[in-house]
């Protein structure tokens, strides 16, 4: 098999990004063969030993998995957790495979969530420049006036960022609570919550109902299923992965 640059390498099995792997090299914290690795330096698969913070690099077998997960409320997005709190990994029973999150909900949020050992994909689909919007149902305590509709459409700074426009539109008003429909082309940490707390309202409900055309459908709350493949096409075109570089 070729060589490949090492990032490249980590990344496409599955262990983090290729921007996360280019930092552990810079830290000191990956070794090929047992000998501390630099960025730059190549590897090949199936021969060289890769190893991050003394964990196994592997490059899956076969074809990729590709995993969309209703995630319920009171689990948190990772893989382990050191308060011991409930991991999404808990509810993928029956999944071989060790599959990573593709970006994140919080933990009192719910909704559609997509897991993968394709690093390159998850890279593209976590990078600030994707193009692939997020839909979320919000409900949100009282009913929105005027004036909070418009600054929720208006340029707005979370973290000392201006964020993207964040298309809003409500859905219903009844029995003391709003609920608005949000899309997202970006998705900074807790961004809607932050968004909603700017203005005043405060969300009771949050869930990501969408990943582009990607939707729950009839899938359960807590449930698994795997992507159909037109569903990887479909994410693999709108982020240039179907384009040879």
């Amino acid at each position: 098999m070729e060589q490949m640059r090492i990032q490249k390498y980590i990344s496409e099995c599955g262990l983090m990004s290729r921007r996360a792997a280019e930092e552990e090299l810079r830290l000191g914290n990956v070794t090929v063969n047992g000998k501390t690795a630099q960025l730059g330096d190549k590897v090949t698969p199936g021969k060289d030993e890769v190893r991050v913070r003394n964990r196994k690099a592997v490059m899956p077998r076969g074809e990729h998995v590709y995993v969309m997960l209703n995630k319920p409320e009171g689990y948190v997005t990772t893989l382990n957790d050191e308060k011991g709190r409930k991991c999404v990994t808990d509810l993928l029973k029956g999944l071989e495979r060790r599959v990573y999150p593709v970006g994140r909900l919080d933990m009192a949020s719910e909704g559609l969530l997509l897991l993968t050992d394709d690093g390159e994909l998850t890279k593209r689909l976590t990078h600030p420049s994707h193009t692939i919007p997020k839909i979320y149902n919000v409900k949100v305590r009282g009913e929105i006036t005027d004036e909070q509709y418009v600054k929720l459409l208006s340029p707005m700074e979370i973290d000392g960022y201006t964020i993207k426009p964040v298309y809003t539109e409500v859905l219903s008003r009844k029995e003391g609570r709003t609920l608005l429909q949000m899309t997202l082309y970006e998705g900074r940490n807790r961004q809607i919550r932050k968004m909603c707390e700017q203005v005043g309202l405060e969300v009771r409900h949050l869930k990501r109902i969408a990943v582009g055309e990607l939707t729950l459908g009839r899938l359960r709350k807590g449930e698994w299923r795997y992507l159909t493949k037109e569903q990887i096409n479909y994410l693999k075109r709108a982020t240039g992965m179907d384009r040879k570089e």
